[in-house]
C-alpha cells in the first residue's frame, strides 16, 4: 500500500472519510508513534504499550499517561499549579 507525502500515515484510508478527519488522525497518530522523553531517565525511549500505558525501552519503567501522549495538557497544568502552591523548584 503506497503512501504519499501528502497523506502520510492515513494513506490506508484511501478516498474515504474526508480530508479534515484524516488530517486529525494523522496528527494524533504521528505524535503517538514517535519516541517520547522518559520521566525517569530523560532519554527519548518511551513507546506506547496500550491505551494510556507507556514504557521506557531503556530503563524499563512502565507508567500511565494519556491515551495518545504520555503527558496530557491537564497533567502539565496540574504540576504547574502544585509547584506554585507548594513553592517548589
Amino acid at each position: 500500500m503506497a503512501r504519499t507525502k501528502k497523506v502520510g500515515i492515513t494513506g490506508r484510508f484511501g478516498a474515504r472519510y474526508g480530508r479534515k478527519a484524516k488530517r486529525q488522525v494523522r496528527t494524533i497518530e504521528e505524535n503517538m508513534k514517535k519516541k517520547h522523553v522518559c520521566p525517569r531517565c530523560d532519554r527519548p525511549a518511551v513507546k506506547r504499550v496500550a491505551a494510556g500505558i507507556w514504557e521506557c525501552k531503556k530503563c524499563g519503567v512502565v507508567f500511565t499517561g494519556g491515551a495518545y501522549t504520555p503527558q496530557t495538557p491537564m497533567l502539565k497544568s496540574a504540576t504547574r499549579n502544585i509547584k506554585r502552591v507548594v513553592g517548589g523548584d
